[in-house]
């Protein structure tokens, strides 16, 4: 294990004894990770139709073989959980409440609940956004939309606690206000409150709802706008508990020198740093004229042999990168797969399923380069040291074994290894 990833790694000192408490001493003890403390993520939406009822509104817009499309989403999922331990859902108030009352809660427990017994954590994205709101906000006046928008983060936020416990607060702020393309209810009160007011409101809503959740700031904004901004947020006592960061790279990727720039000025303010939503295509890159992503609109947009090579090497170097910086906890690749937002072959899957080399390169990375799995020998007294990339692990001898973790604070342990 290089140096420069001592912070992603823990020992400590177990003694291990058998069913009956001897120690074992003398003895091999067979050490493997079976899961990370670092968040390795990957949008999550397709879990839905495969988690949806048989004829619930996720599945109608597919196939009308409702048992392939299932096997479709299972086929993906089944990939997805056998790499990722971090998955985000879709809470755009739009789509999750299209007319006032009537919620998705069903759907989206459902989904929450698969990637949690799958060992996964779960981000729910966003509380408040001011693209993809619902239409029937427009209805009411500047104070009422406001009551509303903090009556629907209580009502959501404690709905899912337990199972749902990291929120994307606030979505692309630094635009909020300014955005004209359309007319629309959250841009309205960012206007009249103003942003920090309007932040300030919507973090101390979901953390009395929540107060022990991992509460995000949003953006795709990256420059100085958005570090003054936060820094306003803190200075204001804004309960951000860290910082998210957004890189769509349709247009090529950013390169070593400016991702490291980007760490250095966000890492300023001592706050973890989430790379919340990340993509690198392997078909042809967008053109750099084009100033909003969602713009780009072509009949077709396929991945290529060469494409998929290129996007391999960049999240590779990007995962290394990220990995290495002590400051940041998750990334996350936004697509699955191809076609998922735009119509990009930004995912790791192609559109028919099947890996690209980006997918088997992340892979790679997790079970294998940052992953910890060897043999200990134990001394006379049933003592030895373990130490790996922090997560969970399972410790065996024979047919005998205990699971453990190893953390930040990880010192001593005591594990009896029953059959």
């Amino acid at each position: 294990m290089s140096d420069n990833l001592q912070h992603r790694k823990g020992s400590v000192n177990v003694l291990f004894t058998d069913a009956n408490g001897k120690p074992l001493a003398g003895k091999d003890i067979k050490i493997r990770q079976t899961g990370h403390e670092f968040l390795f993520g990957c949008g999550a939406f397709d879990v839905l139709p495969l988690t949806a009822p048989q004829d619930g509104p996720n599945l109608a817009m597919y196939d009308d073989d409702k048992a392939k499309t299932r096997a479709m989403f299972q086929d993906r999922m089944d990939k997805w959980t056998d790499m990722f331990n971090f998955g985000t859902l879709p809470f755009y108030w739009g789509g999750y409440e299209p007319v006032e009352g009537k919620i998705q809660y069903e759907s989206r427990m459902n989904a929450a609940k698969y990637l949690t017994e799958h060992g996964a954590k779960v981000k729910g994205h966003p509380l408040c956004w001011h693209t993809v709101c619902a239409d029937w906000l427009m209805n009411y006046d500047n104070a009422t939309i406001l009551q509303k928008q903090l009556d629907r983060i209580n009502r959501d936020v404690t709905a899912f606690k337990g199972t749902i416990d990291i929120w994307d607060v606030i979505n692309e702020v630094v635009i909020m206000p300014v955005f004209d393309k359309y007319d629309n209810a959250i841009t309205r009160i960012c206007k009249d409150l103003g942003r920090i007011r309007l932040i300030k409101e919507v973090f101390e809503a979901a953390k009395a709802a929540n107060p022990d959740a991992t509460l995000l700031i949003n953006d795709f904004n990256l420059s100085e706008s958005y570090r003054i901004l936060i820094d306003g947020c803190l200075n204001a006592g804004v309960p951000i508990s860290a910082i998210g960061i957004q890189t769509h790279q349709h247009q090529g990727y950013m390169g070593k020198e400016k991702l490291e720039d980007i760490l250095e000025r966000f890492s300023f303010f001592g706050l973890p740093l989430h790379f919340t939503e990340n993509t690198l295509v392997s078909g042809h890159l967008m053109p750099p004229d084009i100033v909003d992503l969602n713009d780009y609109q072509v009949d077709e947009w396929p991945s290529t042999p060469e494409g998929e090579e290129r996007q391999k090497k960049e999240w590779s170097e990007m995962y290394h990168v990220l990995f290495e910086h002590p400051l940041v906890e998750a990334v996350t690749g936004w697509d699955l797969a191809d076609g998922a937002w735009l119509g990009a072959p930004s995912g790791l899957l192609r559109k028919d399923g099947t890996p690209k080399p980006s997918y088997l390169e992340i892979k790679r990375l997790i079970k294998e380069e940052w992953h910890t799995e060897y043999t200990v020998h134990t001394d006379e007294n049933g003592r030895a040291t373990v130490e790996g990339f922090r997560g969970s692990y399972v410790a065996e001898e024979g047919d005998a074994s205990a699971s453990f973790t190893i953390s930040k604070s990880s010192t001593e342990e005591k594990l009896s290894l029953a059959h």
